[in-house]
């Protein structure tokens, strides 16, 4: 059975599955990331979900940031679930897998006035970036 990711079917995913234990609306923006792909989930999101399954540091979520054109289609894809994503870990005798909520927000890519309005907010207090080499537009 697949069950499409969102806040409202996270009680709807296989057993096994993780979850965060935090409430997501208590979380407010601390960094803007540009370069919302795989290894920044993998990474930043998963540490961030860790420290805020732990209790603490709910004032550092993430807000993801995109200047190619491309970026467009992820953020879109993200947003359609919450921007929930889902990391699973795997080797020659395991297999995990966990959502992580800890990106609250993504600008929209190419919307330059809404971007710097996030680099001057005073909550952002870490701009982080990923560059993945042979990206493309």
């Amino acid at each position: 059975m697949v069950t499409t990711l969102s806040l409202a079917t996270l009680d709807r995913l296989p057993e096994g599955v993780a979850r965060p234990q935090y409430q997501r609306e208590a979380l407010s923006p601390g960094i803007l990331h540009f370069g919302v792909g795989n290894f920044h989930r993998a990474h930043q999101v998963a540490y961030l979900d860790d420290l805020f399954n732990a209790g603490r540091g709910h004032d550092w979520a993430i807000v993801g940031a995109g200047v190619l054109e491309a970026e467009r289609t992820g953020r879109q894809k993200l947003a359609a679930q919450d921007f929930l994503s889902t990391l699973v870990e795997q080797d020659a005798g395991h297999m995990s897998a966990r959502v992580t909520g800890a990106m609250i927000d993504f600008v929209e890519p190419g919307d330059a006035q809404a971007t710097i309005a996030r680099l001057a907010d005073p909550a952002i207090r870490i701009v982080s970036l990923t560059i993945t080499e042979g990206a493309t537009s």
